[in-house]
């Protein structure tokens, strides 16, 4: 067997360097991932919902329903934008969508409230969008709960109990609930450490099918070039795109945007070896396979949502048929995401992630065994002697 022409970091470092030169290459592996990192958090920087705009059907029209009128305007969920004591004109603006969601207090409100009687009162809310729908029943069942209470401490306290022991009455048990891993329980904090993951493979995967599409499309007469020993070393700078990408997310956007990071940022460096290394070797598979620079982009470009779907934070994976459970345990991302967001964002110990772990070093081997084979059979269907 003839040696190499070039040193495996030589092989190395023009493929580098050649990446940084296709301006398809470098916007997908060097600018994408800063792009995104800026772009897909814009939206959630708020993090949490509020100032929702709902509405009020006041039939009631006593100091009780003025009340909780005063209650829901302070509430910092809800905007109230109407009071009014017409129901069709509130749902007129709720399918304008000038309103989320509206109260309904009947007639007799206060009547039947002062005789202890219990009242049940509708919160009407668009399904449609769960983010608006949940913050409109939250926020009106707080403003309920709060007029709720001080209307049974009132009651308690006239029947002959002091203010303290009326309190502690109504309230026996107070739960105080603390969160963790996300504190300001915003949507951001929890979507963007997974979707990173995602956007981490996506891009790099794509970057290499692109790169090794446009190696295979010219002509070469080195055969030292097309050696595995020189796709070892270009597979490998190509996992160096993707820790580069990781790094930028980890370890600096994280911070920056206020997100959970750094909890085990050991494992979570561990981890990523094998993440990288198998998106690479998957890309330089593919590459070889479709052998066209446009065709590998347009079959992976059509691959985030479905992957996004197995990942378990949209829907959980456990809700899952089996059948697609079992077809996210070989995609990197689905299970780098599990792995990840407990390793970086929630602290877990290398021995809590080893069944992940495990899973991502038998995928890098699994498609390193694929580029192989996709190398040699494309070499071999190149060969001026095959049929």
């Amino acid at each position: 067997m003839m040696a190499p022409n070039k040193s495996w970091l030589g092989w190395l470092g023009s493929t580098l360097l050649a990446a940084l030169r296709d301006q398809g290459a470098l916007l997908l592996l060097v600018a994408a991932p800063i792009i995104y990192s800026f772009f897909y958090p814009w939206p959630y920087s708020t993090q949490t919902l509020q100032r929702v705009p709902v509405a009020i059907v006041d039939l009631d029209h006593s100091n009780l329903s003025r009340q909780i009128s005063r209650f829901a305007r302070a509430s910092p969920r809800l905007q109230l934008r109407l009071v009014s004591g017409d129901e069709a004109e509130v749902q007129a603006l709720m399918a304008r969508r000038e309103i989320e969601g509206y109260l309904v207090l009947p007639a007799q409100l206060k009547r039947d409230v002062v005789r202890g009687q219990g009242v049940v009162l509708p919160v009407l809310a668009n399904g449609a969008y769960f983010l608006t729908n949940k913050v409109v029943l939250s926020g009106f069942g707080e403003v309920l709960g709060t007029v709720s209470a001080g209307v049974e401490l009132k009651q308690l306290q006239a029947r002959g109990q002091p203010p303290l022991q009326a309190a502690q009455s109504r309230s026996p048990l107070n739960v105080q609930l603390l969160p963790l891993y996300n504190l300001n329980e915003g949507y951001g904090s929890y979507v963007v450490p997974a979707v990173a993951v995602l956007i981490i493979q996506q891009l790099l995967l794509i970057g290499t099918a692109l790169w090794v599409g446009t190696w295979f499309e010219k002509p070469r007469t080195d055969k030292s070039a097309d050696s595995l020993w020189a796709w070892s070393a270009r597979t490998t700078a190509f996992a160096l795109f993707g820790l580069l990408s990781a790094g930028w997310f980890f370890g600096l956007m994280f911070p920056f945007l206020g997100y959970a990071h750094g909890g085990n940022p050991w494992g979570t460096a561990l981890l990523l070896l094998p993440f990288c290394w198998g998106i690479a070797a998957l890309g330089v598979a593919l590459g070889a396979l479709f052998a066209d620079r446009e065709r590998a982009m347009q079959a992976l470009l059509c691959t985030s949502l479905p992957i996004a779907f197995l990942a378990g934070f949209s829907w959980p994976r456990e809700s899952l048929p089996t059948a697609l459970q079992g077809l996210g345990e070989a995609i990197p991302a689905v299970v780098g995401i599990q792995a990840f967001v407990r390793l970086n964002q929630m602290g877990a110990p290398l021995e809590a992630v080893a069944c992940y772990g495990w899973a991502l070093l038998a995928q890098a081997l699994g498609f390193s065994l694929l580029a192989a084979w996709a190398l040699h059979r494309r070499r071999k269907s190149a060969s001026p002697n095959s049929n």
